[in-house]
């Protein structure tokens, strides 16, 4: 294992002094950013056992010229009680090419759409990574696609349009060494990475005066497994919905709405209602309720988010809570983020889970302490 990370490091250190020399020679601008992160957790009922321990070192590199560039970003992990995630993690890796009315990307790259906070209406192509389920930042949890992504900006509105060549689906955890595991599932199966299955959508975005909004359409596959027969395997979707954001005095009404027809012409509708409320003094509200009907099961899910700045926004207290609001069951993250230096965090927090039935009842007895340190630069 150190010989496998002293040969990634010094590939690293190559390629930086490649980028340099370029740099220097071609005028060609160079940034490096990122960040060394640790994180651990124990679980606070028996067995009171470890839930987690990994420490990353993240890169992100940039080389622009003229317009166009690439950037890349990577990860350099060691996972104590998962020794299969250790190592050389490639996360995004795209190329592009902008200017005052176009933006093109090509590569690997997380995309997002929609205004919902933690919650899946309209953003439907990048899948999550739920190895830890929801314990991790809800940014670690996406998963980055290969994908060709051509927006048109005019003034206050914007035409974006999207293919992905071969579809990313949810991560899910079977590892037994893992706290967070499912357990052993069936086999899965894939779609064929044929033209045929590949995902390509569209959206609108407008900026008004007093008002956001959006419309979307794409053809896509959902991403969470479904048990059929002896296999796992995923459904052709068509979605169509939109997006709106509406400020008014101190709050932010956002709503989003999508319809999920399958290829045997059945419906699902997802919705999402949410409310900020921005009263001052580094105080931040926020509520969502979302609810799926139609075919398939029905859920109703609500979340909750607090915040309060203190200490000169030097220490950030906060929790956001999901509660699946049809089985009583609940996830709640606490957390106090104290601002050591501009580039050092400290970050102490507490995850509840209670449930009898529903989606949280996998993870019932997974409540825990967890500590995160992270230092950027």
């Amino acid at each position: 294992m150190k010989s496998h990370f002293k040969n990634l490091l010094l590939g690293v250190l190559a390629v930086l002094c490649m980028a340099n020399s370029l740099s220097a020679q071609e005028g060609i601008d160079f940034s490096v950013k990122g960040f060394l992160d640790t994180y651990h957790a124990f679980r606070t009922e028996d067995p009171v056992d470890w839930m987690s321990s990994r420490t990353r070192a993240r890169g992100e590199f940039r080389l622009e010229k003229d317009g166009g560039g690439m950037f890349v970003s990577a990860n350099l992990v060691y996972n104590a009680l998962l020794r299969d995630l250790s190592g050389f993690q490639l996360r995004e890796a795209y190329a592009y090419w902008g200017n005052p009315h176009w933006d093109i990307r090509a590569g690997k790259q997380i995309i997002s759409w929609g205004v919902a906070d933690g919650l899946r209406v309209t953003d439907l192509i990048s899948p999550m990574d739920y190895t830890e389920f929801l314990a991790q930042d809800y940014d670690d949890i996406r998963v980055p696609v290969g994908a060709l992504r051509v927006r048109y900006l005019h003034n206050s509105w914007s035409l974006e349009a999207v293919t992905v060549p071969v579809a990313e689906f949810f991560k899910l955890p079977t590892d037994p060494a893992n706290p967070w595991s499912l357990g052993i599932l069936p086999p899965e199966v894939r779609p064929d990475p044929t033209v045929k299955n590949m995902e390509y959508g569209a959206r609108f975005n407008c900026s008004l005066s007093g008002v956001d909004f959006s419309l979307m359409a794409l053809r896509t596959w959902n991403k969470m497994p479904e048990l059929q027969v002896d296999h796992i395997g995923y459904r052709r979707l068509s979605v169509v919905g939109g997006d709106v954001s509406v400020p008014f005095g101190n709050f932010v009404f956002r709503g989003e709405l999508a319809d999920n027809i399958d290829d045997h012409n059945e419906h699902q509708g997802n919705a999402l209602a949410g409310l900020d409320w921005y009263p001052g003094n580094d105080w931040n509200l926020s509520v969502q309720f979302n609810q799926t009907f139609g075919a398939g099961e029905r859920t109703s899910l609500a979340t909750l988010r607090v915040s309060k700045a203190l200490l000169n926004n030097a220490l950030t207290l906060s929790t956001f809570a999901y509660a699946d609001v049809k089985d009583l069951g609940i996830f709640n993250r606490f957390s106090a983020d104290w601002t050591a230096t501009d580039q050092v965090h400290v970050i102490l927090g507490y995850d509840l889970f209670y449930a009898e039935k529903g989606m949280f009842l996998t993870y019932a007895h997974n409540s825990e302490v967890w500590i995160k340190l992270k230092y950027s630069f």
